[in-house]
């Protein structure tokens, strides 16, 4: 029989009777089914005295017993013993020995983040005072942020001011391979005008860029080329009229720019598309672009008429992208009112150089 004996709610540890003996219960880490894992271990009740009074006391346990219920793994047992040798030491001894207590174990210190607790203070090891602003609510945001912080750290970057202002602005602080976009909300008011002048400093340099489809890669793939000489475009402009920002705030502005170039070049009308590519491809001039046919090394075939929506190009690069594979790699372009034809063999795309084919001379 298991009865609550005091809960503060959430994921903070709760005291439980379970057959007439009190016990601390938690939830951390998870089965070999991802299952979140559920630990107790006894505690008397002098413990559960500082536990209902005092939300820091209880903090401080939950974050020196997290690290041993990590060691269990996602099948071992709790190490009880060590469980209950950290009980006196956390919530029965003056605030001195508790600091001096977390200077020698593994303690989680997200979770006290998350709860409110100075960071400052805790990174100097006053983890007692660090616990006075403690809350009941946890601000997971907080927490994230401050890992992403010490990940930064340990490869030499601080971000300043304006910095931290772009990487949230495009939704980056956190996690550098979120997709960017544009959070002015995010960003503190005094700090956006600046934001938005680095913001525009790109939109000029990208100005009138596209990034095409890679074909080889199907319809949504963007090509490679297209994107880094993009990126090293707004990447060179951005350093020129801001030198100030860490790399992390120009590559996050460089991502932003071209995932948007990316964007509007996929969801350009297909006639403005066509044009552009055609230009790129060479369809130009050279090619009477009256009837073209389009075959691969399976036999597949398809023809285009210059009085259709999509130029050649576009038609070219759809039919390649619905049938490139590792073993059908070389397609053919014939001219069929000239009598000739190009065919484009391994790497040679569209925009980089075709590989001419002399069975189709």
């Amino acid at each position: 029989m298991r009865d609550i004996v005091f809960t503060r709610g959430g994921w903070i540890p709760s005291v439980i009777s379970e057959d007439g003996e009190l016990r601390l219960m938690l939830a951390a880490g998870a089965d070999a089914n991802h299952e979140p894992r559920t630990f107790t271990f006894p505690v008397e009740e002098a413990h559960l005295a500082v536990i209902r009074r005092d939300l820091p006391g209880h903090l401080l346990l939950w974050s020196a017993v997290l690290p041993l219920c990590d060691a269990a793994g996602t099948a071992g047992r709790l190490d009880e013993n060590a469980a209950v040798a950290l009980l006196d030491p956390v919530l029965l001894s003056p605030p001195a020995d508790v600091d001096a207590l977390f200077r020698r174990i593994r303690w989680d210190m997200s979770r006290l983040v998350a709860h409110g607790a100075d960071i400052d203070l805790l990174e100097r090891g006053r983890v007692c005072a660090a616990m006075r602003s403690a809350t009941g609510t946890p601000d997971e945001k907080r927490a994230q942020e401050h890992h992403a912080d010490r990940r930064r750290a340990e490869r030499g970057v601080v971000l300043g001011p304006l910095d931290a202002a772009i990487l949230r602005y495009t939704g980056q602080y956190i996690h550098g391979a979120t997709v960017p976009g544009r959070r002015p909300g995010a960003v503190d008011a005094a700090l956006l005008p600046e934001v938005t002048k680095v913001i525009a400093t790109a939109e000029r340099a990208c100005a009138g860029t596209r990034i095409g489809l890679d074909p080889r890669r199907g319809n949504r793939v963007v090509d490679k080329r297209d994107w880094d000489r993009v990126a090293a475009t707004v990447d060179s402009a951005v350093r020129r009229a801001h030198p100030g920002l860490v790399d992390d705030a120009v590559r996050t502005v460089s991502f932003l720019m071209c995932s948007e170039t990316a964007d509007r070049s996929r969801n350009a009308p297909v006639e403005d598309e066509a044009e552009a590519a055609d230009d790129r491809a060479g369809f130009g001039g050279g090619v009477s672009r009256t009837t073209l046919s389009f075959t691969d090394d399976k036999g597949a075939e398809k023809r285009w008429r210059r009085n259709g929506r999509r130029g050649a190009s576009a038609e070219f690069w759809r039919f390649v992208a619905d049938h490139s594979a590792a073993d059908n790699e070389v397609f053919t372009i014939e001219d069929e009112e000239r009598g000739s034809g190009i065919g484009v063999r391994g790497r040679a795309w569209a925009g980089h150089g075709a590989t001419p084919c002399p069975s189709a001379r």
